[in-house]
């Protein structure tokens, strides 16, 4: 089955995908959010191009575990992502992720402009690496 990872900010959703299998992320692109519309028809590209059948949403949870609005946002969103497609959403705890994408850009001396623009989509591989790398979900 192939998965789509999905990293949601206020500006911007970084998208990966899994390898048919479901063994590796890859990164796909990072979405500018304008509107939930046009999110949706970028997100429509991405899943008929590369057969996406289940999303895997990063899950925002505070440092120590409790649930933050952040969280109520993506669930809001995941809920708007079944309507919309009709597949399975997926959760997985993304605590520090971004923090993780921004260290192994800075490690490989990345730009800060180059940074800005693949942190996001980077964190979206994490995210569903992390994912695919835990035993018992689904896949």
């Amino acid at each position: 089955m192939r998965l789509i990872g999905l990293d949601l900010g206020d500006a911007t959703i970084g998208v990966a995908v899994s390898d048919l299998l479901g063994f590796t992320a890859q990164g796909v692109t990072t979405i500018r959010r304008t509107a939930f519309k046009q999110d949706m028809a970028e997100l429509k590209k991405i899943v008929a191009e590369y057969g996406g059948e289940a999303f895997v949403l990063g899950l925002p949870l505070n440092l120590n575990g409790t649930r933050g609005p952040a969280v109520d946002k993506v669930e809001s969103f995941a809920d708007m992502l079944k309507k919309e497609f009709g597949l399975p959403v997926y959760f997985q705890d993304e605590r520090l992720t971004t923090v993780a994408a921004h260290k192994m850009l800075l490690d490989n001396d990345t730009s800060r402009k180059k940074r800005r623009q693949v942190v996001d989509k980077l964190a979206a591989v994490l995210i569903l690496q992390t994912y695919l790398d835990t035993p018992n979900t689904p896949k």
